[in-house]
């Protein structure tokens, strides 16, 4: 039986800023760029309690709350934290699985300090992340990375919830389904239309209903309702895309958005090259100036061989789109994935 831990930062970019600037500790602080089409990175909880949120385009969150204060957000002093953060989390395990920059899960089953409870080892993790860098975490304590994910979520902020072997069915049974990573509004809908509402529901049904109506997520469903997760924590884990988008200053159709994708591309590419990887996958996305998402994506046998090969797919996805010509975009972008490393290219010898 593993012992796993979720820590989460509490509103980490936000509490970062706040943390520097105490005076602002009382307001609506937003963290986002001043560019006219810019959405929020995260949100104080005073400005939450207002009904900002991230991803919130500024427009809106500036007619919902007009004394929104907004800060530019300093990545670079945000990953400083993390790391310091991350050199806490060495001390108890050497397994560990960032998610981000404010998220991981570690694996404590067996750990540094030698601690026989979980719980006691996520209440030190916080209380050191407190005295090294005067923010607050949240802590999720369960046997898998599913039910720690959810409970780290629980009590927040400054909380931590704790799911016992013995407790987990109890937990589950009246979970509701949007709780649980994976089920965005359409799968939620989707269930809703079944009658599915929480896991307790989803205990007895069968597993080839569940995969018949959501293919191999349905398993994954069919493990959840049961409290099972056998997924390890993965200490290294691999970049699973590369991308780059724009937002524009006024909505643009199609046409438009044209001269925007060649720098995306450009990039991109550098990327691929500056981290020695090749990808055999492709996505273009727009985002209407409704906000809804279009996206089209295609995966190949073999690695992109070259920038122009790259532009050459976006091309052919943006047409079997099928994008109405009066159609408007506040943002477009390009990506690739299923990456790897590069093989180094075999040399000839003189006498070949």
């Amino acid at each position: 039986m593993r012992k796993i831990i979720h820590i989460d930062m509490d509103a980490f970019y936000a509490s970062v800023e706040l943390r520097d600037q105490p005076n602002l500790k009382h307001l609506p602080v937003v963290i986002s760029s001043h560019h006219p089409r810019a959405v929020i990175a995260a949100a104080s909880y005073p400005a939450r309690t207002f009904g900002l949120r991230s991803a919130m385009s500024m427009t809106q969150a500036k007619k919902i709350c007009p004394q929104v204060v907004v800060i530019e957000p300093n990545f670079n002093k945000y990953r400083e934290v993390s790391t310091q953060i991350h050199q806490i989390f060495k001390k108890y395990t050497p397994l560990i699985e960032p998610l981000s920059l404010d998220e991981a899960y570690l694996d404590v089953t067996e750990n540094l300090q030698n601690i026989a409870s979980a719980t006691e080892v996520a209440m030190r993790i916080r209380e050191d992340i407190f005295q090294a860098t005067g923010l607050t975490a949240s802590a999720g304590v369960a046997p898998n990375k599913f039910l720690a994910k959810i409970a780290s979520d629980w009590n927040k902020p400054n909380g931590i919830c704790v799911i016992k072997p013995s407790q987990v069915q109890d937990f589950i049974q009246n979970l509701e389904l949007k709780k649980i990573p994976g089920v965005g509004n359409v799968t939620q809908e989707k269930l809703k239309t079944l009658n599915l509402e929480t896991l307790g529901d989803l205990h007895n049904i069968e597993e080839t209903f569940l995969t018949h109506h959501f293919g191999k997520y349905g398993k994954q469903l069919y493990l959840y309702a049961k409290g099972i997760d056998e997924r390890p924590v993965q200490t290294e884990r691999e970049r699973q895309s590369i991308s780059k988008e724009t937002t524009f200053d006024q909505d643009f159709n199609l046409e438009q958005c044209h001269p925007y994708w060649p720098k995306l591309i450009d990039q991109v590419w550098e990327i691929l090259d500056k981290k020695n990887l090749c990808a055999r996958g492709v996505s273009a996305k727009l985002k209407l100036k409704n906000f809804q998402v279009l996206q089209h994506s295609k995966s190949f046998k073999h690695p992109l061989k070259s920038k122009d090969e790259l532009q050459q797919i976006l091309k052919n996805l943006l047409a079997e789109m099928h994008i109405p010509l009066n159609d408007e975009f506040r943002l477009v972008g390009v990506g690739v994935y299923q990456l790897s490393e590069k093989k180094p290219q075999p040399q000839l010898s003189l006498w070949d």
